[in-house]
């Protein structure tokens, strides 16, 4: 082999050397490793249940690498199970009292989310005819109605014994002379006015609209004072950067759409 073809020869494996390594190389290069999977845990009033379950799916459609897992209950039992260590991201309260107890808080954080009613619903038909708190506190005394209402632990109930200071009633007295019944969380006070259990219940607008139950009144703020939402990222979180965006979206047009529509109202 002559001198021209032997360096003919010799350029062209080195072109294929060089190919191979370049081939090679982008095989081996690795991928970008797909975003981190992160679950939420967020503890709700149980009066938030059907609302944040809407939303969960809405999000997590949009989100695909977030997984929130919800914890509902009375604000009292969740406060107190976050005290106990349970981990949590998120609190949402169904009053101020609860988180301004807990001493986990992110500041920074904390928003006043939501606006709630007290209100006061019947079963279906509404045996007792009653058309008002008035006539509820009438039956009250007279021992013609019964009334099922949170306890003293649960926001519900003590929006309840509010509303008893504000027209003169003793609960002690009530509860001995039975016209009172009692749920550990607002769910449980909806259900037992679902059931016909009772004659009436004080429960919030929202979960009168979830469970298809008449509303004959709602509490004014003289009676009870604001029902406000307050929410917060726990000093504690695992995600809290994860937890404060979920909480944005709690505060975005479509969230609020989902609340506005059972009867909350969003706050500025």
């Amino acid at each position: 082999m002559d001198k021209a073809k032997l360096l003919s020869v010799l350029s062209i494996c080195a072109c294929i050397l060089a190919g191979c390594a370049t081939v090679n190389v982008n095989v081996n290069t690795p991928a970008k490793p797909a975003e981190e999977n992160v679950e939420i845990i967020c503890f709700a009033a149980a009066s938030m249940t059907e609302t944040m379950e809407e939303i969960k799916s809405a999000y997590e459609l949009a989100n695909p690498n977030i997984t929130i897992t919800y914890n509902f209950d009375s604000s009292g039992t969740l406060k107190t199970q976050i005290e106990e260590g349970a981990d949590c991201d998120l609190f949402i309260s169904a009053a101020q009292k609860q988180m301004d107890e807990l001493d986990c808080v992110d500041d920074a954080t904390r928003i006043d989310l939501l606006e709630n009613k007290v209100a006061l619903s019947v079963p279906e038909g509404n045996p007792k005819n009653i058309g008002s708190f008035d006539d509820l506190v009438a039956g009250l005394k007279d021992g013609s109605i019964l009334l099922a209402m949170g306890n003293e632990d649960v926001p519900v109930g003590q929006y309840t014994q509010k509303i008893f200071d504000y027209y003169g009633l003793d609960e002690t007295s009530l509860a001995g002379s039975g016209v009172l019944t009692y749920g550990s969380n607002v769910k449980e006070v909806t259900t037992q006015v679902s059931e016909g259990t009772v004659d009436a219940g004080i429960i919030y607008s929202t979960d009168a609209f979830s469970a298809g139950l008449d509303v004959v009144d709602t509490a004014t703020c003289e009676m009870c004072g604001q029902v406000i939402y307050p929410a917060a990222v726990l000093t504690g979180s695992k995600h809290p950067d994860a937890a404060k965006a979920f909480l944005d979206y709690l505060q975005s047009p479509d969230a609020g759409k989902v609340f506005e529509s059972v009867g909350f109202s969003a706050l500025k």
